[in-house]
């Protein structure tokens, strides 16, 4: 399957993909945008279940979701590129670094986890969004994403995440919580040859830090950045931090 995708950017200049995270769309990477495109072509789409992608039959796995970027990018005449994901998005990261290393330059793994756990807890959620639909859980999942005093001072933006979640169709949503409640990917990080970054946000409670910790410490030179003041979506809440971590680690102006 081929997913719904943007591309900004300069023709000719190095590819980054970025993925989104459980519950979000092309939109959660509008703030790195405008640094991002003045050195590289971005690709931006949106996961399987998710935004305008199609929504096609559970279960999902994670080869699936690979599959699909791999599918994108042989769309668009892209033998290889940087690739960044947040939490679900970083998940994906992993596996085509670890499976399809030929099409992954330099990777960036934001506020994600290789073996998430709780399965029952993932199991939970998946059935209650069937059930209720994604707006049941909107205002406890939103809550994780960023820290309270950051929210309490901006909660129009609360509100446009809240309705991206709501938007999320509940099967699409529900398949990938079925990817994550069983994803166990620590045996394929000592594969992952691309450099890699991991940042995560000091004050995730979706995933705590330890998360990220245990991922740099399995990929091979694989450097960890804790963002401070900052949870699950640490992209939105310290863009400035965020997007010069991401430029510089992908080479900027000097690919």
């Amino acid at each position: 399957m081929t997913p719904y995708s943007i591309v900004d950017g300069p023709a000719g200049a190095p590819v980054v993909v970025l993925a989104n995270s459980l519950g979000t769309t092309v939109d959660m990477w509008e703030p790195q945008l405008p640094a991002l495109t003045e050195h590289f072509r971005v690709v931006r789409f949106d996961t399987r279940g998710h935004g305008r992608s199609p929504v096609p039959p559970g279960p999902y796995t994670i080869g699936d979701l690979g599959g699909d970027v791999l599918a994108l990018l042989d769309e668009l005449g892209v033998a290889r590129a940087h690739f960044c994901g947040l939490s679900l998005g970083g998940m994906v990261g992993m596996w085509l670094a670890a499976y399809a290393p030929e099409r992954i330059d330099r990777l960036v793994l934001c506020c994600t986890s290789a073996r998430p756990g709780a399965p029952e807890s993932w199991a939970h959620r998946a059935a209650t969004v069937r059930a209720e639909g994604t707006g049941a859980i909107a205002d406890l999942v939103v809550s994780r994403w960023l820290t309270p005093a950051y929210a309490a001072g901006e909660p129009e933006l609360v509100a446009r995440l809240r309705g991206m979640l709501a938007a999320t169709p509940a099967q699409g949503y529900a398949a990938c919580c079925g990817v994550i409640e069983g994803l166990d990917l620590t045996a394929a990080l000592p594969r992952i040859c691309a450099p890699t970054l991991v940042l995560h946000g000091a004050d995730d409670p979706a995933f705590p830090p330890a998360h990220g910790a245990d991922i740099a410490a399995a990929v091979p030179g694989a450097r960890l950045t804790l963002v401070r003041d900052a949870a699950h979506l640490a992209n939105v809440e310290q863009v400035d931090v965020v997007t010069a971590l991401i430029v510089d680690h992908l080479g900027g102006t000097d690919e």
